[in-house]
């Protein structure tokens, strides 16, 4: 049966973590295109002040509220905020995340802990913080946004995969247990979506090599979410190329996958930011 997303009529909107750019912008297009009311999070001002001026031109009413997901006590000001603007969240996209490329090694300890931070401490804080009402209202909706890397354990992003899969398993869980209270959960796992997000894990040049069929689209991938979330789907793998590498994930056996990954990860053996001395001091490059 088709579901569709939650009404978002005053006072229920739509919120959309992760807005300045990528998938998260487009979650937020998407979304306004639909009818729906937004209330954009991230922390660049200037970004989210210019696409919720773009947005209110479809009609909807477009809400810029920065904000750094990493810390805890900005995010325990948000519901406030929202309701400050006399709005209700009915609709909550956890669009926001982070990654390090580069060998752990090499990763300095705070870009480390800032992608788990963001991607996973920031989604359940948030789902904390906007769930409950929804299931006191008996109504809602909660796509999050994960990766073809929720299936796998990939070298030299690992603690960027490992985020994924607790967000994927996070989300899996809380679709069994929010259904029987008519809210929709989704876990949105695309893959290589040549987004800003890319150029600040330092991968743009891998993404760059990339052929253009081996690439997700950022809008595409946000409205095949979407769609996937109106029927409350509890995963949704946007193509079917990826869907193939993720089938070929869960069959394979563990050892030999991860020796494939290993060998064959298109990812950088040192972070971006480290020199040739710290990555050799790291392990990460031979000692000459």
């Amino acid at each position: 049966m088709t579901r569709r997303l939650p009404t978002a009529t005053h006072p229920s909107t739509a919120l959309v973590t992760g807005a300045s750019s990528g998938i998260g912008a487009e979650l937020a297009a998407a979304l306004a295109a639909r009818g729906c009311d937004v209330v954009l999070v991230a922390r660049r001002r200037d970004r989210l002040d210019a696409l919720a001026r773009r947005l209110s031109g479809l009609g909807v009413r477009a809400h810029a509220l920065p904000c750094d997901l990493t810390d805890e006590a900005a995010r325990r000001e948000l519901p406030a905020a929202v309701a400050d603007l006399g709005l209700e969240v009915s609709i909550l996209c956890n669009g926001a995340g982070v990654g390090a490329a580069g060998d752990f090694v090499t990763v300095p300890e705070e870009h480390r802990t800032a992608v788990l931070r963001l991607n996973v401490e920031a989604t359940v804080d948030l789902c904390g913080r906007f769930v409950p009402p929804m299931v006191r209202r008996g109504s809602g909706a909660v796509l999050t946004v994960c990766s073809l890397l929720s299936f796998l354990p990939m070298p030299r992003m690992a603690t960027y995969a490992a985020s994924k899969a607790a967000l994927l398993s996070f989300t899996e869980a809380l679709h069994a247990e929010l259904r029987p209270h008519g809210v929709a959960v989704t876990a949105l796992c695309p893959g290589t979506v040549p987004t800003e997000f890319m150029d600040l894990a330092g991968l743009g040049p891998q993404v760059g090599r990339m052929p253009a069929w081996a690439l997700d689209d950022a809008r595409r991938v946000a409205e095949r979410g979407l769609d996937a979330l109106a029927r409350n789907r509890r995963v949704v793998v946007p193509s079917a190329l990826y869907r193939a590498s993720a089938a070929s994930a869960r069959v394979l056996p563990h050892a030999a996958l991860l020796g494939l990954l290993r060998r064959g990860s298109p990812f950088p053996a040192r972070w971006p930011g480290a020199t040739a001395a710290e990555a050799r001091d790291a392990g990460a490059l031979p000692v000459p």
